[in-house]
């Protein structure tokens, strides 16, 4: 018998061909800390601005109900793909485009680590929800990612172990490495980290938190960070989330010439 070959998805494979341009921005939007109607405005702005996909998720969703009321608004909105960044198994939606697909590789409890993806798994293949498989590598104990996940931090004085953690990702077969320094995160991740994984791994980086400024968007993108999320500075105001965006879309220029 001739095994299935695993196909790539829409979604996922729209994110690689945006990737051929240089790296790309997604918005991550928290319905814990808007409105819908605030959500939408700041869609619109984000997709206008040039981000390539709406991230919906948090760390503390408890209510399908309002994921699915709040990715069918922005489905309505917005053109760019819908993904959703899950919590847990609550947190899925049959009406969002694709799902990343995460294991908290740096947990210790068995519940994030496989647990939950198991209990969803069911409910993603029954409504054709697009599985992007991610590992997910968690920074800063005092972030609630951390705490909700029971993650081990990841020492970012250590890049070594940063790297074995995302190689171990890549090799088990996922498909992208995130590392995030956690929502409301005081500094990004070092850059020497995100340069010392970009330069080990064969897949697309995706770096997340604590990103707030200019400069420190230049120097992710510069230490090689194929996707960059911002969630807190969508809170924060749409002039500086277009700036922000501004400065990945003239990476990609600049990445191009």
């Amino acid at each position: 018998m001739t095994p299935r070959t695993l196909k790539v998805g829409r979604v996922e494979q729209y994110i690689l061909d945006e990737l051929e341009k240089g790296p790309i921005h997604m918005t991550l939007l928290d319905p814990e800390n808007f409105t819908i109607d605030s959500a939408l405005r700041v869609a619109k702005v984000s997709e206008e601005a040039g981000s390539s996909a709406i991230m919906v998720g948090g760390s503390t969703i408890s209510s399908q109900l309002e994921m699915d009321q709040f990715v069918q608004a922005l489905k309505e909105k917005v053109n760019i793909p819908i993904i959703i960044f899950p919590n847990n198994v609550q947190a899925l939606s049959r009406y969002a485009d694709a799902v990343w697909y995460m294991i908290l590789l740096n947990s210790v409890e068995w519940y994030y680590v496989i647990g939950a993806q198991m209990q969803g798994a069911l409910f993603i293949r029954r409504y054709g929800l697009e599985a992007i498989p991610m590992g997910y590598l968690v920074f800063g104990a005092e972030s609630a990612v951390s705490a909700m996940g029971r993650a081990l931090p990841l020492p970012m004085s250590k890049p070594k172990v940063v790297v074995a953690y995302a190689l171990a990702a890549q090799y088990m077969g996922l498909r992208f490495v995130y590392l995030e320094a956690g929502s409301g995160a005081s500094s990004p991740i070092p850059t020497n980290v995100v340069q010392a994984v970009k330069s080990s791994i064969d897949v697309p980086l995706v770096v997340g938190g604590g990103i707030r400024s200019i400069d420190q968007m230049k120097k992710i993108l510069e230490a090689g960070a194929d996707i960059v999320v911002t969630g807190t500075m969508a809170e924060r105001g749409e002039d500086a989330l277009k700036a922000l965006i501004r400065v990945v879309k003239n990476h990609m220029r600049k990445d191009e010439r």
